[in-house]
């Protein structure tokens, strides 16, 4: 499997920071009940759900190079 370029990582990033800035900007109300509920998880869940979206985003990554 080649290296990820640079340009890939940064395109990824700049892109996650459009996206949450949309959503904050059209949606704040939703983006804040959302985060005040992740707050009233256990730790552990929150490790978990992490994990499993780290490795979905893993799986898609695969797939798409």
């Amino acid at each position: 499997m080649p290296d990820i370029a640079w340009i890939d990582l940064w395109t990824a990033l700049a892109l996650v920071l459009v996206i949450e800035g949309v959503s904050m900007s059209l949606f704040p109300g939703v983006l804040r009940r959302a985060l005040e509920q992740l707050d009233q998880l256990p730790a552990e869940a929150l490790r978990w759900g992490g994990l499993l979206l780290a490795l979905i985003g893993m799986f898609f990554l695969y797939m798409l190079r």
